[in-house]
């Protein structure tokens, strides 16, 4: 017995796309201003702030054609359309932001062994100007990120990278005080800590949902038990539970009946079961395969 839900495009989708298209604009000028700006002032904090910009206009793009291909319609050839796409752009950009965090580490704990000069005045420029602009662009995003995991990839580059030019910005007024220019290349550090620490989650969850695990909210012996209150139920095998994106959660299971019922008695019982399951639990779609085997065997979990 399947369960079908059309999937509806209301014009938020349409809107999403814009914000993400809107915030791509913005970090290509704030990349390419802070590029300039740290060779001049030869900041590594500065040019680390402006790669970190430059994986922003990646990921938003990533995020933008995913977005877009999550909208097209399913295909003969691809049932389940291009759902996953945006937990695959997710995984892309949580990935990236472990990747660059590395490799500024690396490039910070080599910049502690010299004493270069910064110029202080082109990091607190062009650090209240990246400010700005993610700050515009955390603001698009931020409403739409609490709903998508591919968004909340996009919107945690930007919004860390507003909180990393934020302390480019500290350590340009201490370098125009103080003349610590060490502390070019702490902040680098504390900034890849950050973004480790950050990125993790996303890379974790967006993983999970590609290795199809069973969402963290779904107790399995709950479902089995509710399932089994049913008294025309003798047992619950072969259940999958598994979320196809961040917003949809699926369910199979085999149903063994204690008797040979008919088969419109089979299929009302089973839409009961499955009314019952959605009532508590946060699953959209369920397919119940209704059997009579007297002798099947009891196991939860079986391929």
């Amino acid at each position: 017995m399947a369960n079908h839900h059309p999937h509806q495009h209301s014009p938020a989708h349409s809107l999403q796309g814009k914000k993400l298209f809107w915030s791509v604009l913005l970090n290509i000028f704030i990349t390419v201003a802070q590029l300039i700006g740290g060779f001049l002032a030869n900041s590594l904090s500065l040019l680390t702030d402006a790669l970190h910009n430059f994986s922003d206009v990646l990921s938003l793009l990533i995020s933008w054609f995913a977005h877009k291909l999550t909208h097209k319609p399913a295909t003969a050839k691809r049932t389940f359309g291009y759902q996953r796409a945006e937990i695959v752009a997710a995984f892309i950009n949580a990935s990236s932001l472990l990747i660059i965090a590395f490799f500024l580490f690396k490039e910070a704990i080599e910049r502690f062994s010299g004493n270069e000069t910064v110029q202080a005045g082109w990091i607190i420029l062009l650090g209240l100007l990246s400010i700005l602009i993610n700050g515009i662009s955390v603001l698009l995003l931020s409403k739409d990120a609490k709903n998508s995991l591919n968004i909340h990839s996009a919107y945690l580059h930007l919004f860390t990278d507003m909180m990393t030019s934020v302390a480019v910005v500290i350590g340009g007024l201490v370098i125009y005080f103080w003349n610590w220019y060490w502390v070019d290349p702490l902040l680098t550090i504390i900034i890849a800590i950050y973004l480790i620490f950050n990125s993790w989650k996303v890379l974790s969850d967006a993983l999970k949902i590609l290795m199809l695990f069973t969402p963290a909210e779904v107790d399995l012996e709950m479902i089995k038990a509710l399932v089994l209150q049913f008294p025309e139920i003798k047992n619950l095998h072969h259940l999958h539970v598994w979320a196809l994106n961040d917003t949809q959660t699926h369910l199979e299971a085999h149903l063994s009946f204690a008797k040979n019922f008919t088969l419109a008695e089979s299929n009302s019982i089973c839409s009961s079961i499955e009314s019952a399951l959605k009532n508590h639990f946060s699953i959209q779609h369920i397919t119940l395969q209704a059997e009579y085997k007297p002798d099947c065997r009891d196991e939860l979990i079986s391929h």
